[in-house]
């Protein structure tokens, strides 16, 4: 067993003395414990013991306590392929305290879930640097976006100005390695020329091209290599076979050697795979560009009321409970509740929500959105990193730093990638050197570094997370979000959507739909409901102020449980229920009257009578009516092959009657909550790959155990919780949006993969000579450059075509 170390752990759970003598006790008694403390007052346990970490958080979890975990995004600086993200991932992971760790390469971002106690950013930092990288730190006042923007700028600046002086180099340099088309020869020696040539590479070489060899040499010094390595070792055996010529010419010569200076190849490659590096970081910044946009909905600062005054105060000092004044045009700083004003608020950055919002007193504001042209003053109910557009911007974080099972296979692979390339590239030499035709050395020496150079590890390492964060990106600017990749990838291949009715593809209140009579009884009819609370009643007040019908003064009211109401309005008497209250008072019905009623209800409504002293006025119905796009959307889900049901705890024929305007023939109705997941499992075990659409409490289980489960984020905060996508509007069109997104996500990392891999499988061999003894094909050096600079070029160019999905 390995030699016992000193560990202390944060615990949760400890609530008193016996508490932690339990724990203690429970921790002295596993094998490979010699020593247990355990502290009540600091919730901490301090443990010597051989055991690994997870083994010892594992027994405090089993003895009924937790272990309280961090979590922290950082940006990490030096990053420059897919076995670079490997290597720093395998360094971290290998900490004690780091419990799980994945870092990005499209954004350069970590994000780490850490004990505290047991490790730091100091300890994180120290690890990567062994390996040529830096953290950086969280701070108060930056966002992750914002840091990740400040090195992607830092980076970009820095090509751009290595690439401004390496172009002007090898504009010179070409001209000189082609002086002859020019006729410089006649006043510029063969020798002379080719120092020339040596004095404008060298700064290329060792300056211009000192963004891959830093890298490489850090590298070097711990036994690692990256793409930079490539591109080092590829453009130092150009550069030194070239300074052996121009130094040592007769020796080349005599040993059969051919004597031909080979700097401009060096320096354009340089270049070219420079060029190709700005291009890529420049594209990059686009990909997460709509995170970035939602980051910066929020002011820096609030006008708060503190008693009579307005003062200006910065966003971290509020506190939910403090009054807040929104002047025309502002961005809304918090969450909160509009107390005093009205105005129009555009909501489209947050919910989707294309047309402008009017929110009076009572009516809740959403931090991030934009005031229109009347004064709020409201006040704050959720601020900082608890508002909907902190929540928001968290989630689309979370799904941007997971990777889909799909990248795994990307991720074996560049793991061992460059030093694959390593043994190729040696190898083609080799082969060239011993077989090759005259000059040998040459043909061996130009291949060689054609394979080093063409090899690309980039594409293969930016090919899933620039689609992630496009994709995600654009789905949060539609109002969809998507809790992680996995979702996202799950989502395509979804073959049954299962909607919950009340809420989701209703408006998930009662409508009156029908009135047969005219508007002067409705008028007399909606002012005795007026007096009732029932949502029926409500759904007719409604109906009549909608139509301009004036209401009038009740004189009497009374409530019948079960039948219906009784008033006396205008001094006539007002009768609205059900049939039996009507019979109850001696009214009888006719024929056709009664024919209406049985196919109103046939229908799935609600229907009322109601009467007028003592004759029948009309018959009513009510009903939840459906949203908007409820049709649309269940026509555009069929039409893409998925199969569509109806789940929910109305009766069968109230839901019947819905499936029927919707044309769903799956129909799941009178379900209790509690067995809404079974009837989910159900459809699972025939084969289906199911999401659960919906917006209550009821919903969390059926949500929780669908393979996608979808949340309206008009419901309940359980429902969303338990979601894996939420909608942040009630449009359902947002399900077919959703599903049809994850589809071109994962259509554009499948894309980018075949394109990574068929790059490196068709060109490596290319670059190798495979092909010359039969067709005469060899790469040169400078074409493979600009070959390998396009490559990620193309990756992350693709990617960005997500930002233009629209789904109609």
């Amino acid at each position: 067993m390995s030699s016992s170390s000193l560990m202390t752990l944060p615990v949760s759970g400890l609530s008193c003395g016996s508490c932690a003598a339990r724990l203690q006790r429970h921790l002295e008694q596993m094998p490979g414990v010699t020593q247990a403390q355990v502290n009540l007052a600091t919730a901490q346990a301090t443990v010597t013991t051989a055991l690994p970490l997870d083994a010892l958080i594992a027994a405090v979890e089993k003895a009924g306590f937790g272990v309280p975990e961090q979590q922290a995004t950082l940006t990490i600086r030096g990053l420059s392929c897919a076995s670079c993200v490997r290597r720093a991932e395998t360094a971290l992971a290998q900490l004690p305290g780091i419990r799980h760790v994945e870092i990005n390469l499209a954004n350069a971002s970590v994000s780490v879930r850490y004990v505290a106690e047991q490790v730091d950013f100091q300890h994180m930092n120290q690890a990567v640097q062994t390996i040529g990288f830096t953290l950086l730190p969280t701070s108060e006042t930056t966002t992750p976006e914002e840091r990740a923007e400040e090195e992607r700028q830092r980076e970009y600046r820095d090509l751009r100005h290595r690439l401004n002086i390496g172009a002007l180099l090898l504009a010179a340099l070409l001209v000189l390695d082609h002086g002859t088309m020019m006729g410089m020869h006649h006043w510029i020696d063969h020798r002379l020329n080719h120092l020339l040539q040596a004095l404008l590479t060298t700064p290329l070489q060792l300056w211009v091209g000192w963004y891959f060899h830093r890298s490489t040499l850090t590298l070097l010094r711990h036994g690692a290599v990256n793409m930079h390595t490539l591109v080092s070792i590829g453009t130092f055996s150009a550069y030194g076979y070239s300074l052996l010529v121009l130094l040592f010419p007769e020796w080349l010569q005599q040993s059969g050697m051919q004597a031909e200076v080979y700097f401009e190849t060096a320096g354009s490659i340089i270049v070219l795979i420079l060029l190709g590096r700005f291009l890529e970081a420049r594209a990059r910044g686009r990909t997460s560009q709509a995170i970035r946009q939602l980051v910066g909905q929020v002011p820096k600062q609030a006008r708060v009321m503190r008693g009579n005054e307005e003062v200006d105060i910065p966003l971290a000092h509020l506190l939910p409970g403090d009054r807040v004044v929104i002047r025309p045009g502002e961005r809304v700083p918090v969450d909160g509740i509009v107390l005093e004003g009205e105005s129009s608020l555009d909501e489209a950055m947050i919910t989707g929500e294309s047309l402008p919002v009017l929110r009076r007193p009572g009516d809740r504001l959403i931090g991030g959105t934009v005031n229109g042209q009347g004064a709020l003053l409201c006040q704050a109910t959720r601020v900082g990193q608890s508002t909907l557009l902190a929540q928001i911007v968290a989630l689309v974080r979370q799904a941007q730093q997971a990777k889909p099972p799909i990248a795994h296979l990307a991720d074996r692979i560049a793991a061992i990638f460059v030093p694959v390339v390593l043994l190729i590239a040696t190898l083609t030499f080799l082969a060239w050197w011993y077989w090759g035709p005259e000059p040998a050395l040459t043909h061996a020496l130009l291949s060689a570094v054609a394979v080093l150079i063409i090899a690309c590890p980039c594409a293969l390492g930016l090919a899933t997370p620039t689609s992630i964060l496009v994709g995600t990106g654009r789905g949060a600017e539609m109002g969809i979000l998507i809790r992680g990749s996995a979702a996202l990838e799950t989502a395509h291949r979804l073959s049954c959507v299962v909607f919950d009715k009340t809420g989701t593809l209703t408006v998930g209140k009662p409508t009156l739909t029908d009135w047969n009579g005219s508007p002067e009884d409705l008028a007399l009819i909606a002012t005795a409901e007026r007096a009732s609370e029932h949502p029926i009643a409500t759904a007719i007040v409604a109906y009549a102020k909608q139509h301009k019908i004036s209401l009038l003064k009740t004189e009497s009211f009374s409530a019948l449980p079960g039948q219906g109401v009784q008033a006396r309005v205008a001094g006539q008497e007002v009768l609205v229920g059900t049939e039996r209250l009507l019979r109850s008072h001696q009214i009888s019905l006719e024929s056709a009257t009664e024919t209406l009623l049985h196919r109103l209800e046939q229908e799935g409504k609600t229907a009322l009578l109601a009467a007028i002293d003592g004759r029948v006025a009309g018959v009513l119905a009510v009903a939840d009516v459906l949203r908007p796009g409820s049709q649309a959307t269940v026509a555009a889900l069929q039409n893409s092959g998925i199969k569509v049901a109806l789940l929910t705890g109305d009766n069968r024929r109230t839901a019947q009657a819905i499936a029927a305007q919707l044309s769903i023939q799956a129909v799941l109705a009178e379900v209790l909550p509690g067995d809404k997941a079974a009837e989910i499992a159900r459809l699972q075990e025939a084969g289906e790959v199911v999401a659960m659409v919906g917006d209550g409490i009821n919903d969390a289980p059926a949500l929780a155990r669908a393979d996608v489960g979808i949340a309206m984020a008009t419901g309940t905060d359980v429902a969303m919780e338990a979601a894996d996508i939420t909608l942040m509007h009630s449009d359902p069109h947002g399900v077919a949006q959703a599903i049809q997104l994850s589809r071109a996500t994962m259509n554009n990392i499948r894309q980018n993969l075949f394109w990574a891999f068929a790059y490196n499988i068709v060109l490596i061999p290319l670059a190798a000579g495979v092909w010359y003894p039969l067709f005469g094909w060899q790469l040169s050096p400078v074409v493979a450059a600009a070959a390998m600079g396009l490559s990620s070029v193309t990756v992350v160019s693709n990617a960005l075509r997500l930002r233009r999905f629209h789904h109609v």
